[in-house]
């Protein structure tokens, strides 16, 4: 859920930039391309980001499944 937040803050850092080189003046058009190409990249970043935290929670989970099957199945073959 971190990583999510993280995404939603970089998306919207993107957002401002691309609003704000859309306001330029002609001569900056250079810059502007540079920040629309530098928004872009934040934008994959964060869609990476998402993903990799959606393969984090998949593990965590498959990782506590095991974990109980491991605990059940310890417990019926120690008894007391």
């Amino acid at each position: 859920m971190r990583f999510r937040s993280i995404g939603a803050g970089v998306a919207s850092l993107m957002l401002i930039t691309v609003i704000g080189t859309g306001c330029a003046k002609k001569e900056d058009t250079a810059t502007a391309t540079r920040a629309e190409q530098a928004a872009a990249r934040a934008e994959d970043a964060a869609r990476r980001a998402e993903a990799a935290a959606s393969r984090v929670e998949a593990a965590a989970q498959r990782a506590e499944a095991a974990a109980e099957k491991a605990t059940r199945t310890f417990g019926h073959s120690v008894r007391k």
